[in-house]
């Protein structure tokens, strides 16, 4: 019996480009036993309804209209938990952006590949841009030493602290990987049975990073899929390439990522280390005459957002360790 491959696709105010995404999907899953559901996040722009209309006819296809925007994790949960008419079981979910476009066979080879690896819970694609050049998409775990490295931007560090930096250099052959960014990533059903949905106390950002932090924990590995390639736009409902200043997600999600899976104190050593790394930056760029890579304020953002929700943190820690009750 051929597994059952449920596609996910998250929508928010881009119905076109979600609907091009549908389209490339649909003719990648042609003798694939699945179905494709497109989730609207609450967009509020006429999304939803543009949906419905261009794949009403569709029978593999449904909308759903999620509610609320409570960010990408959040999105996706809705769609696993919302089951279809039929019932059927699911034995892999494939998250996939609106901005992602799968290529001939990128679905069908991850699928292959998991069928094949019992020990691999997560396969993720070769993302590409437009022209076909590779995206760094294959990550270590974030670190105090790669919160340094990656914040300082400078090559006697990154040599250094090669072996502790975030992006992996980019791969030649199918390999076990930290994480993969979300854009197209196949995750076996009972993974997710094992360890629960994404934590929707990310907004955007750090989330498929915790997911895959679980999925190491529980004994899965997550692998990068080189034959599997996937045209991405890269960031397109987000903005993130024209930031001109960090949202307050991307702070929250970052700090939620550190302080939930290595405790306060470790987070509030990931922000030192983070921020000593930028003063190195800068103190370069004085030197050189470069303008910061960082959008203007960023450091003073992330200081100041961070001891913000740090300081209640360590308080209530303390209490907890003294037995002493927040309120009388």
């Amino acid at each position: 019996m051929s597994p059952f491959i449920h596609v996910l696709i998250l929508n928010w105010r881009s119905p076109e480009m979600t609907l091009r995404a549908m389209e490339a999907t649909l003719a990648e899953m042609e003798g694939l036993d699945g179905f494709v559901t497109l989730l609207d996040n609450d967009s509020q722009d006429g999304s939803f309804e543009r949906l419905l209309t261009a794949t009403f006819d569709l029978p593999r296809v449904r909308v759903v209209q999620t509610g609320h925007n409570g960010g990408f994790g959040a999105g996706n949960n809705h769609g696993i938990l919302t089951p279809l008419p039929s019932r059927p079981k699911v034995d892999y979910w494939y998250i996939q952006n609106s901005d992602s476009f799968p290529k001939p066979g990128a679905i069908r080879t991850l699928v292959k590949y998991l069928e094949a690896q019992p020990r691999v819970g997560i396969a993720g694609s070769q993302l590409v841009d437009e022209e076909g050049v590779p995206q760094q998409t294959q990550f270590r775990f974030p670190s105090i030493l790669s919160e340094l490295e990656g914040a300082a931007r400078t090559g006697p560090i990154s040599r250094l602290l090669s072996r502790h930096a975030v992006p992996f250099p980019l791969l030649r052959e199918d390999q076990p990987v930290d994480w993969l960014a979300g854009a197209s990533m196949l995750i076996r059903a009972s993974l997710l049975e094992s360890i629960g949905l994404f934590d929707e106390r990310f907004f955007l950002y750090f989330e498929e990073t915790d997911l895959c932090r679980r999925a190491r924990l529980a004994g899965f590995e997550t692998h990068f899929v080189k034959a599997s390639v996937v045209t991405h736009g890269g960031s397109v409902s987000t903005g993130m390439q024209e930031w001109t200043r960090v949202p307050e997600y991307w702070f929250d999600s970052r700090l939620h990522y550190f302080a939930k899976n290595h405790g306060p104190l470790y987070a509030a050593g990931a922000t030192a280390a983070h921020v000593a790394g930028g003063l190195i930056h800068r103190l370069r760029c004085l030197v050189t005459g470069k303008a910061p890579a960082d959008p203007p304020g960023f450091l003073r953002h992330l200081i100041r957002h961070d001891l913000s929700a740090l300081l209640p943190a360590a308080a209530r820690e303390r209490r907890n360790a003294k037995n002493v009750p927040a309120h009388r």
